[in-house]
Formats: C-alpha cells, structure tokens, sequence
C-alpha cells in the first residue's frame, strides 16, 4: 500500500481507497481482518489519526465491519458494493474526464477506442509483479 503525498487528494482518502483496492483485488477477504490504524500509520509513516480516519471512513460506508473487543473485518458484501459503486460513479468519472481529454487533443473516437481495446489485449501486471 502506498501513498501519494505530493497528491491534491487527501492521505486519509488514499488509505481509504487503497483498502478498497485490496477488496477488489482479492488482497482482503469478506470476513477477513483488516489492517490496523497504528500498522498503517507505521508502514505509510503518518499520523495515526488520519490513518484512523481512512479506516473510520469505511466504516461509516458499511465496507468495513467494527466489532467492540475484535479486530475490524472486512463486511459481508464489501466487495460487490464497491464494484457497483465504482462501476456507477468511478468509471463513469474515469469515462469522461478520457473523452474531454480526447476530444481536446483532438484524438478521434475510433483511435480512443483503438487504443482501450490494446489496452484491455495488453497482460496486466500488477505492483507485485504477479499477472492479473
């Protein structure tokens, strides 16, 4: 897990989606104990505050489940909720923030769509060298 700290994005935004990432990639398990707020703050050398407030954030959402006296696990339904959000909000983003880009570099449709297609035909590998 990284952190960007040059980033306009707040840190504790960062350690909030990088949990949800590791969801989504299999890193973190329905079920499965989550990372504390003092390890994070350790490992990404911040504050454990913000590193709470990353993790807090999950929970007010439902991703991640607290459970008074037991570590923090991951919700039953995390991952499928934030497929659907990310397919939703996410992408949709992602989607259009390409095709403004496009648009003012002039890049025509059929060579955006060209260049995803390479894109999604390309092996993906991921930080720690595995393939995706």
């Amino acid at each position: 897990m990284k952190v960007d700290y040059d980033s306009i994005k707040p840190i504790y935004l960062q350690i909030a989606e990088a949990i949800e990432d590791d969801i989504l990639t299999g890193r973190l398990n329905e079920g499965s104990p989550v990372y504390s707020q003092l390890v994070l703050s350790k490992e990404l050398q911040v504050n454990p505050a913000t590193a709470a407030k990353g993790i807090n954030l999950l929970v007010q959402e439902g991703t991640l489940k607290k459970q008074r006296g037991l570590s923090m696990t991951v919700a039953e339904g995390a991952k499928a909720k934030l497929v659907s959000s990310r397919q939703q909000d996410g992408l949709q983003a992602l989607i259009d923030e390409l095709v403004a880009e496009a648009r003012k570099i002039e890049i025509p449709e059929q060579e955006v769509v060209a260049l995803i297609r390479r894109h999604f035909a390309a092996k993906v590998v991921d930080e720690g060298g595995q393939q995706a």
